[in-house]
C-alpha cells in the first residue's frame, strides 16, 4: 500500500542521483533502440502555455480532491485533479468521440473528470485534456493526451506510475499514446483500454462506410433525388446545412426507427429490417452510426483529407437482405485514394509495437464499437510480437459509454498490480477480484473470463487484403512517416 501524497504547491525538487540514474537509464534505451533500428520517439509536445489554475471540482470529488483547470501550449484545454490521499500515482485520459468543431472546448476535460471520478476516488491522480480542436485525428489527440501528462509534471512532479486510459475513440487514442510515447523511459508504466476503437481509421470504420451506402440504396433521400448529388463517401457533401435533426428525419421518414413496429408502414419495417441485417449494427445504436458516417465522414473527408476518398466499398459482398442481389448490383461503388487511405492509417492504424503492460475491458453487446474490435487488437499485437503484453477482459454489459465503476476500478488497481510487480493478471483473476471493488461501490461485476470474441472479419465485412493485422506495420509507419505532409493536419 502506497502511502497518501498530498499535492505539493511547486514542483519538488529531486535528489541529484536521481537525476543521473533517469539520464543513464535514457541514454542506455536510446543506444538500444538505435540499435534495434526502432523509429525514432516523437518529438516532446510544446510546453504548458501557463501554470493550471485552481478551479471548483466536480460535485462527486468535493472536498475529496484538489482540482485544476488550463489551456496549454497548443490550445488545449484541460482538467487536472489530486486526491486529498493521493497514492502516488497518475491516469491521464484519453477521450472520445471524436467531437466536432474549430476550437478546444473546455467544458469537455471538466466533464470527463466528472465521469471519470471513479479514479480519483480510488486514490490516482487524473489528467485530461480536450484537445487542441475537434474533428478527427488520432496523431494530434495523443499529442494533446501527452502534453496534459507533461502539465501534470511540471506542476506536481514525477508520479510514481503513469497510467494512460482511453475509451472509444479515446482508446484508439491511448493505443496511440503507448506507442508513440511509451518508449521514452519512466512516461507510462501501463495501458488501460475500455470499450476502445481499436481496429484503426482505415477499417475501424468500414461497417459505417457500409451503413452510409446500404442507407441510401433502400431510402433515397440522403441526398434526395432533387437535391445535389455527390459522392456517398463523402458522408455529407461540403456546404450542406443539414443538422443531426434533420437526418433523423430522414431516417425516421423511411424505417421508422423510433417507433414501435406497429406504427411502422410495411416499408418502413423492411427497409429497417434489410438494413440492420446487412450491417450488422443494432437498432438502438442505428441514428449514432449514421450521424457518425455523415457527419464525422465529412470532417475527415472535406476538411482533414482535402476531399480525398480514403474509403473502399469494392468487392464487398452484401447479404442478408430480401434481395441480395438487387442490393449488390444497385448499391454504390467506390475505391480509396491511396494516398488518402494511407494518411488516415499513418494517423490513426495501430502497428502493435507496445512496450507496456496493456489491459483492455469491454462490454460483450457494445453497440458502437463492437467487441470485435478486440481481436483486432490482439491480431495486432500478435503481428508485431506483442501479444504478452496483452490481457483483454470482457464483461456482459451492453452499454458503449460507461461501464460499471467497480470494473473501473478493479481494472486499474489489477493494472497497476501488474506494473509493480510483473505478475500479469488474467481474465479469470479480475473476475475474481472484481467483488472487492463493489462492495463499496454497489455497480456490480459482470466479468465473463470464458468469452472470447469472434474475428473482426465475422461481424465487419472485409476489404480485399483487409485480413491481415496489423493494418499498418511498424516499417510501413517509419517508411510514410519520411513523406512530406503525411498523414492529418494537428
Amino acid at each position: 500500500m502506497n502511502s497518501p501524497h498530498v499535492p505539493a504547491p511547486v514542483r519538488p525538487l529531486y535528489r541529484r542521483q536521481r537525476f543521473r540514474s533517469a539520464a543513464l537509464a535514457a541514454t542506455i534505451a536510446a543506444l538500444l533502440l538505435g540499435a534495434a533500428g526502432e523509429a525514432p520517439a516523437a518529438p516532446a509536445s510544446p510546453a504548458p502555455a501557463g501554470a493550471p489554475a485552481v478551479a471548483d471540482c466536480p460535485a462527486a470529488l468535493a472536498g475529496k480532491a484538489r482540482c485544476y483547470t488550463g489551456q496549454d501550449g497548443n490550445g488545449a484545454h484541460y482538467a487536472l485533479a489530486v486526491p486529498a490521499r493521493w497514492n502516488g500515482s497518475l491516469v491521464v485520459h484519453a477521450h472520445g468521440g471524436p467531437d466536432l468543431g474549430d476550437a478546444s472546448d473546455p467544458a469537455r476535460s471538466t466533464e470527463d473528470l466528472e465521469r471519470w471520478a471513479v479514479m480519483v476516488e480510488e486514490g490516482y491522480a487524473w489528467a485530461g485534456s480536450s484537445y487542441r480542436r475537434g474533428g478527427y485525428g488520432t496523431r494530434m489527440a495523443a499529442a494533446d493526451t501527452e502534453s496534459v501528462r507533461r502539465v501534470f509534471l511540471d506542476r506536481f512532479g514525477k508520479p510514481e506510475r503513469t497510467f494512460v486510459h482511453g475509451q472509444s475513440w479515446g482508446g484508439n487514442v491511448a493505443a496511440k499514446v503507448a506507442e508513440t510515447y511509451g518508449t521514452e523511459p519512466g512516461a507510462y508504466d501501463g495501458v488501460l483500454l475500455t470499450n476502445g476503437v481499436l481496429g484503426g481509421g482505415s477499417r475501424g470504420y468500414d461497417y459505417r462506410v457500409d451503413l452510409r451506402v446500404v442507407y441510401q440504396y433502400y431510402c433515397g433521400n440522403h441526398p434526395r433525388p432533387t437535391e445535389p448529388r455527390y459522392p456517398l463517401w463523402q458522408g455529407l457533401r461540403p456546404g450542406s446545412t443539414m443538422t443531426s435533426a434533420g437526418l433523423s428525419a430522414r431516417l425516421r421518414e423511411c424505417t421508422g426507427f423510433d417507433a414501435v413496429p406497429a406504427e411502422r408502414t410495411a416499408l418502413q419495417q423492411r427497409n429497417l429490417d434489410d438494413i440492420l441485417a446487412v450491417t450488422g449494427i443494432p437498432e438502438r445504436s442505428l441514428e449514432s452510426h449514421l450521424r457518425f458516417a455523415t457527419f464525422t465522414f465529412r470532417d475527415i473527408v472535406s476538411t482533414r483529407l482535402g476531399g480525398r476518398n480514403p474509403f473502399s466499398n469494392r468487392g464487398v459482398r452484401y447479404a442478408g437482405s430480401h434481395d441480395d442481389r438487387a442490393l449488390n448490383a444497385g448499391v454504390e461503388r467506390f475505391s480509396a485514394d491511396p494516398a488518402a487511405r494511407r494518411d488516415l492509417s499513418w494517423d490513426s492504424d495501430l502497428t502493435g509495437r507496445v512496450s507496456l503492460p496493456v489491459l483492455t475491458l469491454h462490454a460483450i453487446e457494445d453497440p458502437t464499437a463492437f467487441v470485435e474490435h478486440e481481436s483486432a487488437y490482439r491480431a495486432t499485437l500478435r503481428g508485431a510480437g506483442r501479444e504478452h503484453r496483452l490481457v483483454q477482459t470482457f464483461t456482459r454489459e451492453s452499454e458503449h459509454s460507461g461501464l460499471s465503476s467497480a470494473e473501473y476500478a478493479n481494472s486499474i488497481a489489477a493494472l497497476d498490480r501488474w506494473a509493480r510487480t510483473g505478475r500479469k493478471p488474467t481474465a479469470r483473476s479480475l473476475a475474481a477480484s472484481c467483488a472487492a471493488f463493489d462492495r463499496g461501490r454497489g455497480t456490480g461485476c459482470f466479468y465473463d473470463p470464458d468469452f472470447r470474441p469472434s474475428p473482426y472479419a465475422s461481424r465487419v465485412l472485409p476489404r480485399p487484403g483487409g485480413l491481415s493485422w496489423p493494418a499498418m506495420t511498424a516499417t510501413q509507419e517509419r517508411v510514410w512517416g519520411r513523406v512530406d505532409g503525411v498523414g492529418i493536419a494537428p
